[in-house]
């Protein structure tokens, strides 16, 4: 069994339990964790804040330059580290290496810039000095379905920013994290800067978050883990920035390109098995041109081709989990039940091992049926009409969250005046390029705070005013 990585080493954890990672494309235990304990966050907190103090005083400059050899690591060892998460978590290999790899590769060397031109303490506002300082010490929780690139977008930041880091990564898909710990290692983070307590939500994530030498608490996850989270971190009056879910909606106006419209649509929809929080579950397409969008939908689905991680031409990997599989073929037959039309797809195993789901399209959906208003978190897209732009606009704001968003039309003019109205924290326009750089969150039940870039570094800074 795998250590916890604390202080500096590689520790073996309070608890005797240990918690099996699994291949999802083969359903065989590949390694095992340990189920750490809240003994376990207690010596990675204490840590943590012994190291506080000197972590939060080393020149920023000097900061970025170990972040910036770390992110060279990662890129030089991009290969490993994606048949690693090929492998744990089932995206296909190429996928793992260009998006789970070779993205948070430049993410944390994004931070690792910021870290040496963000002006800390520059800023005059009259006779006063403000200064931004490091909120403390960081507790962040990370998911299962980008597992490197959600922990690089909270614990290079908060690095960057001078705070000390107790993660927990998740449980089922964690080997990434494990790879990032042994760089962070290798580049010589001081002890207590970086640690790693592997173990389960309502156990060690709750100790995280209670913990009353935890200032600040990062969490991606579901809403309703969010609350959770921001319940208990209510307790000891700490800062919390929460990414939660999303059922994020691609408008399609009528005099957009709509075979370029579609099939990015449909991507939008099934990268990373779906398994992505902004994915783009609903197309909002107009009455008269619908018959031809559905059409044009089961044809881009039956492009996906569904097959093993490191088979050439997989499109689609396995689900994460037989749980995230169950959670899928539920809604898939929830949507049948009311209604709404399955055109491509369905709950049938399209292999005999694995936990694979084929990509699915619902026409006939309408507005408020549980398939149009629930994160499903897999390849299932659902098509929805609309006959006025305004009632488009409706119908996307139409659900509890408010994560990302899509807009095709024939100008860009018409499509950002579109998506000025969507309240959603991001909006891609005829097909703009995803943005590393760019503040990602939401609106609504889709959290608080923002990730990435500049927005994400101050995240983990407190303001001081200097009156002189």
């Amino acid at each position: 069994m795998r250590h916890l990585y604390v202080n500096g080493t590689w520790t073996p954890s309070a608890s005797a339990e240990g918690i099996d990672v699994v291949n999802p494309a083969t359903e065989e235990v590949i390694d095992r964790v340990p189920a750490g304990s809240p003994d376990d966050v207690e010596v990675a907190v204490a840590a943590a804040r012994e190291a506080f103090g000197a972590w939060s005083a080393t020149p920023a400059a000097e900061r970025g330059k170990l972040l910036a050899t770390a992110a060279e690591l990662v890129t030089e060892r991009a290969e490993r580290i994606a048949r690693i998460i090929a492998t744990d978590l089932g995206a296909p290999y190429g996928i793992a290496l260009k998006v789970h790899t070779v993205m948070p590769a430049g993410v944390l060397a994004s931070f690792a810039r910021l870290a040496e031109t963000y002006d800390f303490d520059g800023e005059r506002v009259g006779n006063s000095r403000v200064l931004k300082e490091p909120a403390g010490v960081v507790g962040a929780i990370t998911p299962w379905n980008y597992p490197l690139h959600q922990v690089v977008c909270k614990v290079a930041p908060a690095l960057a920013a001078g705070c000390p880091v107790v993660l927990k990564p998740s449980e089922v898909a964690p080997l990434a994290a494990y790879a990032l710990a042994e760089i962070f290692d290798e580049v010589g983070l001081p002890p207590g800067v970086f640690n790693m307590v592997a173990g389960l939500g309502p156990v060690v994530g709750e100790a995280i978050v209670a913990h009353p030498e935890i200032d600040m608490v990062s969490f991606t996850g579901s809403t309703r883990a969010g609350r959770r989270v921001a319940a208990l971190a209510a307790e000891t009056v700490k800062r919390v920035a929460l990414e939660l879910g999303g059922k994020s909606a691609c408008v399609i106006l009528p005099d957009a390109d709509l075979g370029t419209a579609v099939k990015a649509a449909v991507a939008g929809a099934y990268i990373n098995s779906g398994q992505t929080c902004s994915a783009l579950t609903r197309m909002i397409v107009h009455r008269d041109q619908y018959d031809e969008v559905v059409g044009l939908a089961v044809e881009a689905a039956g492009r996906y081709t569904v097959g093993d991680p490191f088979a050439e031409g997989t499109r689609l990997g396995p689900l994460a989990s037989a749980a995230q599989r169950e959670r899928v073929v539920h809604y898939i037959n929830r949507g049948q039940e009311e209604g709404a039309r399955l055109v491509a797809g369905g709950t049938e195993r399209p292999l005999d091992v694995g936990y694979y789901v084929s990509p699915t399209v619902f026409a006939g959906v309408a507005p408020g049926m549980t398939i149009e208003q629930e994160e499903i978190f897999g390849p299932v897209v659902s098509i929805i009409p609309y006959v006025r732009e305004d009632e488009a606009v409706e119908i996307a704001n139409g659900t509890p969250y408010g994560l990302s968003g899509a807009v095709w039309a024939g100008s860009e003019e018409r499509a950002v005046a579109v998506a000025r109205r969507l309240r959603t924290g991001q909006v891609a326009i005829n097909g703009g390029r995803f943005n590393p750089m760019a503040p990602f969150g939401g609106y609504k039940h889709s959290g608080v705070g923002r990730e990435l870039g500049t927005y994400g570094l101050e995240e983990y800074l407190e303001i001081k005013a200097l009156h002189l």
